[in-house]
């Protein structure tokens, strides 16, 4: 293999759920190997149960330094950290015990990131309310990372090849929506989304905005927010170089990508555009931690505990999150 492949750092994820599984699946892939140097960040024995469970033919071999790590098809290599016997966990329930071992993966693949070793970090899913019953401060992974990049300008970015959405408000509840939606806010999503996407590649993506309420507000009948808060974002986008236009009603906007007339979509809560990219494509979504110094990306499932242990994970998610990954760090060194 080439040595030029950039060295990816691979996070098992919880092992009480699909992670391990899949991150056998994908090191047992061609592709993955053309793509990048792999190195695991995790525990042997998780792993070598994971190899069990999915049949592969894959040896476990320990790397001390990035120097170490060939990419070779056939190994796991892997950071063991020796923090999680599978004694200490049951498949398919949250555990503390497995979210303070994943706490200590990202910690360590995030220096590595930060340091240079490696030129992208994919995690396979991890469970946010284990990592919190482990102890740790945040709601969610992403605050972590943007605790210790120090990024003023940050949030989840969905990826579902060829479509990038992002979202003004996220995870709260339906009725603080309206009063967490600002013209500022709404520009800060969608310059956000424009800087990922040129990151990715895209030299002028071409963004719609989606509007807030049915029909795009009927000219203020069904509500003022299009033209009072969506709409003046729009046009300061637009006039700091963006290409960028709405608001459009939220039930045909996917359609409009769909046919080619925008390559991003920002929505503005988490269900708008959740419920449409999943349904266009379970199975490939990806989420990218947007306007971080690094590149981060993991599969937009969860840790679907309902099938955890049975061997019948779907690694398709995980390899567009590795593909992506791949593809922005090119971008971030160039």
């Amino acid at each position: 293999m080439q040595n030029h492949r950039p060295p990816l750092a691979i996070v098992m994820g919880d092992a009480t759920g699909i992670g391990p599984e899949l991150v056998a699946k994908s090191l047992t892939m061609e592709e993955t190997r053309r793509l990048c140097r792999p190195a695991v960040i995790g525990d042997a024995r998780v792993m070598a149960e994971a190899i069990q469970l999915t049949k592969a033919s894959l040896k476990i071999v320990p790397r001390k330094n990035w120097a170490e790590v060939s990419g070779d098809a056939g190994l796991i290599e892997i950071f063991d950290l020796a923090n999680l016997d599978p004694k200490e966990y049951k498949m398919g329930e949250v555990s503390a015990r497995a979210g303070q071992a994943c706490l200590q993966y990202l910690e360590l693949g995030m220096g590595q990131l930060m340091a240079g070793q490696a030129a992208a970090m994919v995690f396979a899913p991890l469970n946010k309310l284990a990592m919190r019953l482990a102890g740790s401060p945040f709601k969610g992974e992403l605050n972590h990372f943007i605790s210790l990049t120090k990024a003023e300008l940050a949030g989840e970015i969905n990826f579902l090849e060829p479509l990038w959405t992002s979202r003004v408000t996220s995870h709260v509840g339906f009725r603080e929506i309206c009063d967490q939606l600002t013209p500022e806010g709404i520009l800060r999503a969608i310059t956000l989304l424009h800087k990922t996407m040129c990151q990715a590649g895209l030299e002028k993506p071409r963004i719609g905005v989606a509007a807030l309420n049915p029909h795009g507000g009927e000219k203020g009948l069904f509500g003022p927010e299009e033209e009072t808060i969506i709409q003046p974002a729009v046009e300061k986008a637009r006039q700091q170089g963006m290409e960028v236009r709405g608001p459009f009603p939220a039930d045909t906007i996917f359609v409009r990508a769909r046919k080619g007339e925008f390559e991003g979509i920002v929505t503005m809560y988490h269900d708008q555009g959740q419920i449409a990219t999943k349904l266009l494509g379970f199975d490939r979504g990806v989420t990218v931690s947007g306007g971080l110094p690094v590149v981060i990306a993991t599969p937009a499932h969860g840790t679907a505990h309902d099938i955890a242990g049975k061997g019948i994970a779907d690694v398709g998610a995980f390899q567009a999150a590795l593909r992506i990954a791949v593809r922005m760090a090119q971008g971030l060194k160039n």
